[in-house]
């Protein structure tokens, strides 16, 4: 772990700092110090407001009056209503240029977040200190930062890295556990795209062994980061990312748009979308039927299956050609040739879509 925290804050190609545990409370104390702020907001939602703003405030012991801006909870709220809410309480406030914006919370605080801080005032200073696993290893990394289009998922955005990125494992705690697993999700293709070593070790891994996971964060985080600077703005290797995320995010705005369905949580949807993608890999790029076995069967020891009527395949097509990667009038996927080895700017068939559905339900 000493390894990889040492990478994340010395790598001089990385704008964004992140920094892990007690380190990250010093670095941030420090910053808090030094850059002395005309005023500090917290951005948080009525879940993190309650469960971890205490711990927040347990770490940060400085004599500052941290204005809180708390939005209400959940991904149908990342929208520009909520947006205009924030930024009007902003200006109340009297928040100016050397104001400091600080989001506390999953990744729909750190996306929305980072936007409103990015926009408000041409751009104030903003932290990111993510409190669930799927924003600690992807939401808060990367510079990312957006809100939906009605259903449409991150269609408003822009990439600014944060001043710096808090992570401390002690929000998991905090954590239900399917919303620990939907975190997962992310760590899962990490592995899949880049080291079939790291592959391994994350779908054999305990999640109630502490400190062997906490190794896989930093671990997660340091591969998004390696991919991040070396694209970021998303020109090439950092579209490799998505994997997954074209069929993940177009079945997580159905269940969104849909009333009468429970919304889904991220990494569910992309998890299918993983599946999926994973099947789709074998079809075009030759990815080996075994590792196809046994990515089908990790994500089904960790994810319930998702069920999909004719009517909800069809919807979900046509959400297709809202994604952010397409061009043209073309729908573009990342696929495997093998784990490590992805291919981008991948053209994809309804009839083949339609195919990895059947594969997916009857796997």
């Amino acid at each position: 772990m000493r390894n990889i925290i040492k990478n994340m804050e010395s790598n001089e190609n990385v704008a964004e700092q992140i920094f892990c545990n007690e380190v990250a409370w010093h670095k941030l104390s420090v910053f808090l110090r030094q850059s002395t702020p005309s005023k500090v907001f917290i951005i948080t939602d009525q879940n993190t407001q309650t469960h971890c703003l205490p711990y927040f405030r347990e770490k940060i012991r400085l004599a500052l009056d941290f204005h809180i801006i708390a939005i209400e909870a959940g991904e149908i709220h990342k929208n520009i209503n909520t947006c205009t809410s924030v930024w009007a309480t902003l200006a109340e406030k009297g928040a100016d240029r050397n104001s400091v914006v600080i989001n506390l919370g999953g990744g729909v605080i750190t996306d929305l977040g980072g936007f409103v801080a990015s926009t408000f005032n041409r751009g104030l200073k903003f932290i990111h200190v993510p409190t669930s696993l799927l924003a600690m290893v992807d939401a808060a990394v990367g510079g990312k930062n957006g809100i939906d289009l009605g259903h449409l998922k991150n269609k408003i955005g822009l990439v600014n890295p944060p001043q710096m990125g808090v992570v401390d494992t002690g929000f998991l705690k905090t954590l239900p556990r399917e919303h620990l697993v939907s975190g997962l999700a992310e760590m899962l293709k990490h592995g899949l795209i880049f080291s079939e070593a790291y592959w391994e070790k994350v779908r054999n891994c305990n999640l109630a062994a502490a400190p062997q996971f906490e190794e896989l964060i930093w671990e997660s985080i340091e591969i998004k980061k390696t991919i991040v600077a070396q694209d970021p703005t998303e020109n090439n290797i950092r579209k490799t990312l998505n994997f997954g995320h074209t069929l993940g995010h177009a079945i997580e705005s159905f269940f969104l748009e849909n009333n009468g369905l429970k919304p889904l949580l991220h990494g569910e949807a992309v998890a299918a979308g993983i599946l999926m993608a994973t099947y789709i890999s074998s079809e075009i790029c030759g990815f080996p039927k075994r590792k196809l076995q046994e990515v089908s069967s990790t994500i089904c020891n960790y994810f319930n299956k998702i069920t999909f009527t004719e009517e909800a395949i069809e919807a979900i097509l046509r959400l297709l050609v809202f994604d952010k990667k397409s061009r043209n009038g073309q729908v573009l996927f990342v696929l495997l040739e093998d784990i490590g080895r992805t291919k981008i700017d991948c053209i994809v068939s309804n009839d083949l879509i339609y195919t990895a559905f059947g594969y997916y339900k009857n796997f």
